[in-house]
């Protein structure tokens, strides 16, 4: 919170505001000292002398008004432009004929001008394209006529304010870039400190448990590869969030925490190319080794989606069928035409013609939860089993899918 406080002081908006109030000080000494060194040129200096009253009143009293885009609002721009309208129309009734066919200033001269830079300040370039519209008509129609003078005056308040409003509109929107970046430094900060705390205390106390529980034997052997699962588990989470919001779900027979991810598909951004390894991050496990590359392995939703199940089918059989003893491995790999992981077991192996007898007793493991997902998106499943020396299973995913998962569906 202290960061984003710093990021409001140093707004570029604030020495604008300041300089607005100078000028507007400034300015309206400017046109009284006009008046007086000119006043008998006027025809009804009693108008100039009851305009000028308001001007200063009007200035004086709305300082605070321009002290921060806060105080300024619509009502106070609309109050204020029409004061500067007014001087400028009330010209040609204070002043001689003459004197305004030679180009001389209207009553508030230059203040008009920060009546519209407070338009710029506060709405950017679009609302002092506004402002200086009516300006530049006012000092058409005080005339009666359009002048190179009226012209030059016109587009160089009009140029300015402008520029200046656009120059505000780029610093917000870089302000909001540098606070959404400091949000995420102080984040990641936090997440890093956090990590710190719980390598130091937590992850120390599980590996501990792990270890004891393994040379102790028995039930304690069982608390101790539970406790290794959670370290690996948390490990993973605050070694760099590759995990998203998932659901736990504990498996009974094995007891180990497996993340099931779920998101939907009608998310925004949904049809956007997916990271394969956060999908895939939740099978590690103290027995389940996961390598992956350092950079993210992006795959159209769906096939991102269905490789997934795939490897989670896979992982299913892992457990079921080569025992509670048995590791794995994850691997993957990206190449530059297709994403290949690789899942192996060191378990018994699957007998020959095993598969072909599942699948005539209608159990379609491996045929539809794996080869099936694979060839509706375009890939292929190669699986290697020799017995006694565990199973290996290829899954194959072209990244321009020829399935289903190029429709993005």
């Amino acid at each position: 919170m202290a960061r984003r406080e710093r990021v409001t002081r140093m707004s570029v908006e604030q020495p604008l505001w300041r300089a607005l109030t100078a000028y507007r000080l400034l300015t309206m000494l400017y046109a009284i000292g006009l008046f007086i060194t000119a006043r008998d040129r006027f025809d009804r200096p009693w108008v100039a002398i009851g305009y000028f009253v308001v001007l200063v009143v009007w200035t004086l009293a709305t300082l605070p008004r321009v002290a921060n885009a806060a105080s300024c609002t619509k009502r106070f721009l609309t109050a204020d432009l029409i004061v500067a309208l007014a001087g400028i129309l009330l010209t040609p009734v204070a002043v001689e004929h003459s004197r305004i066919v030679a180009g001389g200033p209207t009553l508030p001269s230059i203040w008009t001008a920060g009546a519209v830079l407070a338009y710029a300040v506060k709405g950017g370039w679009r609302w002092a394209a506004f402002a200086s519209l009516l300006v530049g008509v006012a000092n058409v129609v005080q005339r009666g006529a359009f002048s190179r003078d009226t012209l030059h005056n016109v587009l160089l308040v009009c140029i300015a304010s402008i520029a200046i409003g656009y120059v505000v509109e780029v610093a917000r929107a870089s302000e909001r870039t540098l606070a959404r970046a400091l949000e995420i430094e102080a984040a990641t900060r936090e997440r890093e400190r956090l990590a710190r705390d719980i390598h130091d205390g937590v992850l120390q106390v599980l590996a501990m448990v792990q270890r004891r529980g393994t040379a102790l034997g028995g039930e304690a052997a069982e608390l101790g590869r539970m406790a290794g699962e959670q370290e690996v588990a948390l490990r993973t989470l605050v070694a760099g969030g590759l995990v998203p919001a998932s659901r736990a779900c504990e498996d009974a027979s094995q007891g180990a925490l497996v993340g099931a991810v779920e998101e939907p598909d009608d998310l925004p951004g949904a049809s956007a190319p997916r990271d394969l390894r956060p999908l895939l991050a939740p099978h590690a496990g103290a027995r389940v080794s996961f390598a992956e590359p350092g950079a993210p392995v992006f795959l159209p939703p769906v096939a991102a989606k269905e490789l997934a199940a795939a490897v989670g089918a896979a992982m299913d059989n892992v457990r079921r069928h080569a025992g509670a003893d048995a590791r794995s491995w994850i691997l993957v790999e990206d190449e530059p035409d297709a994403v290949i992981v690789t899942v192996r077991d060191d378990g018994p192996g699957i007998p020959e013609g095993r598969l072909v007898q599942a699948e005539g007793e209608g159990r379609l493991g491996v045929a539809q939860s794996i080869r099936g997902r694979l060839r509706d998106i375009g890939g292929t499943a190669e699986l290697i089993s020799v017995p006694g020396q565990g199973t290996e299973v290829e899954l194959r995913v072209p990244k321009v899918s020829r399935g289903k998962a190029g429709s993005g569906r």
